[in-house]
């Protein structure tokens, strides 16, 4: 009997084991907002304040810049989670080969906790690094991050001295990692600016951009396991859930990377491009939820902070008016001639990003922002569309980008005004006699002066002569005293 209640008992303690939730499925602490807390009012979303967020730590940048656009508590020291495959991920491009191909050790796919997110990589398995990326962005597989880790620098910990050198190098000055998947490690820690540069880092990196905005790969199939299909947890790129409409989809984002762990709770880095303004933001210790939402107020915040302008925007807004030279009469602008400006090859696509006050600043000092040289006079007439000079503009990183200013409309010529050194050489050069047409004038011209000239002359021989012959009938002189 005793062995019997001993068996029930046993079977007992099984099923109650079997019933307990994972670890992963623990609850993650959701943050909340307090009753406090300013009101969101998302048709006004220039209105942003640190309380409307419910990430303990966040920070907006503008991505070509790094300059910093909103933050709340950005240099706290947070746990990342798998954010921390953005590192593994950038550092796997510079170093490593897209399509050197990776074995999977024993040690790479051991872990010491349970639940761990991993695409089920077997010992001895081999895979392009293109295919462990995927895995590692998309799906966020840590026995991927920790093959790509060995295969970059031999072990795991040659590999975490290589992420936190490179962070240094980047300018991470609050940051330590002492692995290359996330998971949790009381050493492993950063801050929201910290990610952020290295995310800017990241995104700099074409490959890791296309990985990072996919939405659903799918892992070749290797010699010891079929194909994988992984799908992306981001979603700010998901138009629908299921057959339902997704109400977090933003369709500007971009990318980056998820990330949860029971100590980090929800974190997400983010970026999204609007006009041709990039923004990258970072949110640690949110909600399941709240990290989509704190992400879209701070991206919509973002974009009502910055514009996206051309140099033409810019000259749009300040435009040139020139004075122009023996215009006719009757024109009604007195000779003033506006000029427009138009890019040289037709598709010029520069953009100038800065905030609405940076770009009033420019427009209104704009020849001290542009360098403006005409290459005709100002002189009527001029026909509309006529290149009259050119704009250049010199961004900070790039070649300089020219522009034509045209006349705007034309103007016509003053009847009697005087012909210009470029129309004279104009008629001289058409004219087929190389000598100018002998008339009247031209006579009169060469004729004047040959008969002042004698008539000169002649008064001239006649002085001399008079002087010759009253010279001539003078007495000679004689000596009246003789010795």
């Amino acid at each position: 009997m005793n062995h019997l209640r001993r068996f029930f008992a046993l079977v007992c303690a099984l099923l109650t084991l079997c019933c307990l939730p994972t670890a992963y499925a623990i609850d993650i602490p959701e943050p909340t907002l307090s009753p406090d807390a300013n009101k969101y009012d998302a048709e006004h979303p220039e209105l942003l304040y640190e309380d409307q967020l419910y990430a303990a730590s966040a920070i907006l940048i503008e991505a070509s810049t790094g300059k910093v656009i909103f933050e709340k508590n950005a240099d706290q020291i947070m746990y990342p989670a798998s954010t921390t495959k953005i590192l593994t991920a950038l550092l796997a491009l510079e170093f490593g080969d897209l399509d050197q191909v990776c074995t999977v050790s024993e040690n790479a796919i051991t872990f010491y906790e349970d639940d761990v997110t991993t695409i089920d990589l077997r010992a001895g398995e081999q895979l392009p690094l293109r295919e462990l990326l995927y895995a590692a962005l998309v799906k966020s597989a840590n026995d991927a991050a920790n093959v790509i880790a060995e295969s970059i620098s031999g072990t795991m910990n040659d590999f975490v001295g290589l992420m936190n050198e490179a962070a240094a190098v980047y300018g991470c000055t609050n940051t330590n990692f002492t692995n290359p998947n996330g998971l949790h490690n009381d050493n492993h820690y950063t801050t929201a600016r910290d990610m952020a540069i290295i995310a800017q880092q990241a995104m700099k990196n074409e490959t890791f951009r296309k990985m990072v905005a996919t939405r659903d790969y799918t892992i070749p199939a290797t010699s010891m396991l079929r194909a994988r299909n992984i799908s992306n947890s981001n979603r700010l790129m998901m138009p629908t859930m299921g057959e339902n409409a997704n109400k977090y989809y933003f369709p500007d984002a971009i990318g980056i990377k998820t990330g949860t762990t029971t100590r980090a709770g929800y974190c997400f880095v983010g970026a999204a491009e609007r006009d041709g303004i990039e923004l990258i933001s970072v949110l640690f210790f949110t909600g399941e939820n709240a990290r989509w939402a704190d992400t879209i107020k701070l991206m919509n915040y973002g974009f009502s902070q910055y514009m996206s302008v051309t140099p033409i925007d810019l000259f749009n807004m300040n435009p040139v008016t020139v004075d122009t030279k023996n215009f006719s009469l009757e024109d009604t602008n007195m000779g003033k001639l506006p000029l427009t400006c138009v890019a040289k090859d037709g598709s010029n696509t520069t953009r100038i990003i800065a905030t609405p006050d940076e770009v009033d600043l420019m427009a209104s000092n704009l020849k001290d922002t542009m360098l403006f040289e005409y290459t005709r006079e100002f002189t009527a007439p001029i026909t509309a569309g006529e290149i009259m000079g050119t704009m250049t503009y010199f961004p900070e990183n790039g070649q300089p980008v020219e522009y034509n200013l045209l006349a705007a409309r034309s103007i016509d010529k003053r009847a009697n005004a005087p012909k210009t050194l470029e129309e004279i050489v104009a008629e001289t050069e058409a004219d087929p006699n190389p000598f100018p047409p002998f008339t009247f004038e031209m006579g009169m011209y060469i004729a004047v002066p040959v008969i002042g000239l004698y008539i000169l002359i002649r008064v001239l021989k006649k002085v001399t002569h008079r002087r010759r012959v009253r010279n001539a009938r003078m007495p000679k002189p004689t000596n009246r005293y003789l010795k």
